[in-house]
């Protein structure tokens, strides 16, 4: 018997359904598209609400960006949560506690918009177009905070959908389909790809990079790592990026650089893949090359150098000198290698210092450092004019920053991390955060 896949069966539901949509075309208009969208919440058959549900994805696609924020709107009022059916069954199940008012209650906590976007879901291209939604959503969050509870139910909904469970982990290389390929020059976030040629060389014999996808996007990359594999650890970005490996090329590597992860899809800021993506990898390469023993990263420090001019208008630390004060204050010290260099001493402590002490609540300020050190690495090492590019330079002060994944301490470094807020690092930061280096 023919294999067909979900795609097509979901285009033939799709085709008959359009038999049983009595409904007229309309015009462009979000009050008819909204209208649709109640029709889908009432409708019974699968056929019909499939065809339904693709109309719709569609209309939606054709919207202008106001107009998609118009629709979201409406949604987000029309489909709200019924507060005074909560309140009732909520009532009903504290009068007379039973399995039928639990799970009356449990269907009065859900938003009719969760339901909604279920059977949008059925569509082709539907979590896709959710996807959309979201990012739209998230970009206009700040001028319509009233839309927060259709965020959090979106972001519910698409944390379900992505889950590790349905993510499919692959390698790629240079015989990766062009469209992927593409995708990764498009969607760099850390260090940008300067076209094929650049690309390529990230894909070489000297270098891995893996990416996890969805099968409801099957093109799409939702988030991907580039490593570099190396002899001890790496300390400069622009080494790594060059196009044909430098001193040591030769020796046999014994480390895996992580010095790029970038996150694709905007509609899915806030569900984490990196974590398991970066366990997945190393367990891939080590099956692959034993002789790699040492997991690290290359990562950026993108919250410093604002820390820092911040830091020097606030609380100036006592360690500065008045001529390192002086110096800091001028505007051009970053370009300038001489006044970096003369700088070089504090601003390695000063980094230490922002990596270790400085906090957002409980955690640390720095969103890398959070992201790493809640997966149980370590800091290891600050890397001293590791990133000259003018995005480097800006953010970091040139700074980079060694991540260390020792499998022996990750689930006690991460555990450390949860329950005390405990940051785990080398002696030689820790030196360096107390001025003792």
């Amino acid at each position: 018997m023919a294999r067909v896949s979900v795609s097509s069966m979901l285009s033939v539901l799709v085709e008959l359904g359009r038999h049983y949509l009595d409904r007229p075309d309309q015009n462009g208009s979000v009050a008819s598209i909204a209208e649709q969208c109640r029709d889908l919440v009432s409708a019974r058959g699968e056929a019909s609400g499939t065809a339904l549900a693709s109309e719709i994805v569609d209309r939606c696609a054709a919207l202008e960006d106001d107009r998609s924020l118009e629709l979201l709107i409406e949604l987000n009022r029309a489909f709200a949560l019924d507060e005074e059916g909560l309140q009732a069954a909520a009532r009903a199940y504290a009068d007379a506690p039973s399995n039928d008012a639990y799970l009356a209650l449990s269907a009065a906590t859900e938003a009719p918009r969760q339901e909604l976007f279920r059977r949008l879901n059925m569509a082709p291209g539907g979590t896709e177009a959710i996807v959309g939604m979201r990012s739209r959503l998230l970009s206009a969050l700040a001028d319509h905070p009233e839309l927060a509870p259709l965020e959090r139910d979106l972001k519910h909904l698409l944390s379900s959908w992505f889950n590790r469970g349905f993510l499919m982990f692959e390698q790629i290389d240079w015989r990766t389909p062009a469209v992927i390929l593409e995708k990764l020059i498009q969607y760099e976030a850390v260090h940008e790809i300067a076209g094929w040629d650049d690309l390529r060389r990230r894909l070489e014999a000297d270098r891995r990079c893996f990416a996890f996808f969805h099968p409801a996007l099957p093109d799409e990359p939702l988030i991907f790592v580039e490593v570099a594999l190396t002899h001890g650890l790496a300390g400069q970005i622009q080494d790594l990026l060059a196009e044909s490996p430098k001193d040591g090329a030769g020796e046999k590597p014994d480390t895996a650089i992580f010095y790029s992860i970038s996150n694709c899809q905007d509609g899915l800021a806030g569900i984490s893949f990196g974590n398991f993506l970066i366990k997945q990898v190393a367990d891939a390469v080590q099956r692959e090359l034993p002789h790699v023993r040492r997991f690290a990263t290359l990562s950026p420090i993108p919250g410093f150098r604002k820390w820092l001019d911040q830091k020097l208008v606030r609380d100036t630390p006592e360690f500065l000198t008045e001529g390192e004060l002086d110096l800091l204050q001028r505007s051009g010290w970053r370009e300038n290698d001489v006044a970096r260099q003369q700088l070089k001493a504090t601003l390695t402590r000063l980094c230490a210092v922002y990596l270790i002490e400085e906090k957002r609540g409980s955690r640390p300020l720095d969103s890398v450092a959070r992201f790493h050190l809640g997966n149980g690495a370590s800091i290891e090492r600050l890397n001293w004019m590791a990133d000259l590019s003018d995005k480097g330079l800006d953010q970091s002060a040139g700074m980079m920053v060694n991540y260390l994944y020792d499998s022996d301490e990750i689930v006690s470094n991460h555990e450390a991390y949860v329950q005390d807020g405990k940051i785990a690092m080398s002696s030689a930061v820790a030196r360096l955060a107390s001025g003792r280096s």
